[in-house]
Formats: C-alpha cells, structure tokens, sequence
C-alpha cells in the first residue's frame, strides 16, 4: 500500500491546514489499519521538511530536526512527524513491513503552474516574463530532484527490507536566487528578479545526505538540476498556451460586431 496522500505545496496546505493535519494522522491510521488487514507493505511518503530549518547540513536520517510545533508551517511538517511516528509504532507492535521515504524538493513535467512551490512559481514567471519572485536575499538553498529518479528510489524502497527513514532527494544544492537565474537562463527569459520578505519558518537550507539510499538501495539521482529544467520547459510553456486558450474572448464591441448595419428578416 503506497500511502501519498497529503497536500505537499504551502499554498495548499495553509489553505486547507485542519485537512492536512487530518490526512496525516486519522488517514495515517486508517491506512495502516487496512494494511495490517491486508498483510500489505506500506510505504509512507514522508518529506525533508521533518527535519524544519535545520542546523545541520547536509541533513542524515538520524538528525531529529528543528521544528516550530505551532507555526504556519506546522500543520504540514508535524503532520507528517506523527505519519513517521505512527507507521513505526506499527512496524514495531505488529511487525508490519513499513517503509518511510523522506521526500525532498522534486519537480516534473506535470505540476500545476498555480502549486505554490519555487520551482513551478520561477518556471511559470519566466516563461511569462513576469519578475521571478525570490523571498529574502534569496541565499536560503533548496535540492531539486527530477520526479523520474524520484519514483525509482521509490520502487527500489518499496522492494526493499530496508526499515526506517529513508532520504530521497538529490544532493546538488543550489542557492533560490542562483536557481532563479538559472531559470532565467534556459526559458531564454528578458525576466527580472523582485525581492519579497522571507516567510516565517522558512528553511535556510536543505540537502539531503543520501548515504543511506545510495548504500542499501543502489539509488542515485541521475538527471542534473539544469538537464530536468530543459526537460520541463515544454511542457510548461504548453500548459501556458492552454490556459491562454481557454479563456473566455471578449465579446465585440459594436464597431467590430460584424452583425452592425444587417437587417435581420
């Protein structure tokens, strides 16, 4: 049983945050009460975002975090806390077969040009010429890792006896604003850059320490930051032209209304 539900982009889950709350922990529960049912394994997609604004870096499934348990941003990071929490509880009384994959920032040819998230948000900006909006001084880092080498850590994982969290993300780390200029670089953009306040509890840095996927798994990203954007580039620009499209035309006014001067019988 592959256990994915949750809102991942902090536009939706600070929209709907008693609904992630829920879906991380009474969905948890009865997720993994059907698996137990069902003698199924389980894996939980959990997130790097457990580990809150850390202090180490690049950050190891050992290192417990630094969460706030009451800000904004919580309703999404302790969900998922209880999620990891509550799936061992299970491994370890009902010796099911759990296996937790901490999620870093991924990205791929179908996300939404409304997510919320940076990758989308810079993407869409830029192939709009809109300014890319970066938060602070945009020194904060972030490690992207394309969706295709995402879902092979995740099968390798689920075929796997490997028990306890589990990093999959890719390591290459990259600064917000170098990752906008980037962005920039290869939409072939005139884009420029607008500085918004950092928002609270945002992370300052985030890189996983893969050690563990990389040793037990065979697992190892292969497409590099700017290979995955040239990859995305089409299909975003596509979904630009659709959406363009599909908006409502304005009616004639009526010196273009070719129905103006006819008699109609």
């Amino acid at each position: 049983m592959l256990h994915f539900a949750s809102p991942a982009s902090p536009r939706d889950y600070l929209r709907h945050p008693i609904h992630t709350l829920k879906v991380g922990s009474l969905g948890t529960y009865h997720a993994l009460g059907l698996a137990k049912a069902c003698g199924s394994v389980f894996l939980l997609a959990s997130t790097s975002e457990v580990y809150g604004d850390p202090e180490v870096n690049p950050q190891p499934e050992n290192y417990w975090g630094r969460v706030n348990p009451v800000g904004p941003r919580s309703v999404y990071d302790e969900a998922k806390r209880f999620a990891e929490a509550t799936a061992t509880a299970y491994a370890r009384e009902h010796r099911m077969k759990v296996r937790i994959a901490r999620i870093f920032n991924t990205y791929g040819e179908r996300m939404r040009l409304d997510d919320g998230r940076v990758f989308p948000n810079f993407l869409a900006q830029a192939l709009q010429g809109k300014p890319l909006t970066v938060y602070g001084e945009g020194v904060q880092t972030r490690s992207f890792c394309h969706v295709s080498d995402l879902v092979e850590g995740l099968f390798r994982l689920l075929c796997s006896d490997l028990h306890g969290p589990v990093n999959l993300g890719n390591p290459e780390e990259i600064q917000l604003l170098n990752l906008a200029r980037l962005v920039i670089r290869e939409a072939r953009s005139k884009s420029a850059i607008a500085f918004e306040p950092l928002p609270q509890d945002d992370p300052q840095l985030r890189r996983p320490d893969i050690t563990r996927a990389a040793t037990h798994l065979g697992w190892q990203p292969k497409v590099t930051l700017r290979e995955g954007i040239r990859q995305v580039i089409p299909c975003f620009r596509e979904q630009l032209d659709r959406s363009s499209s599909a908006l409502p035309k304005p009616a004639p006014s009526l010196r273009e209304s070719p129905e103006v001067g006819r008699v109609r019988c």
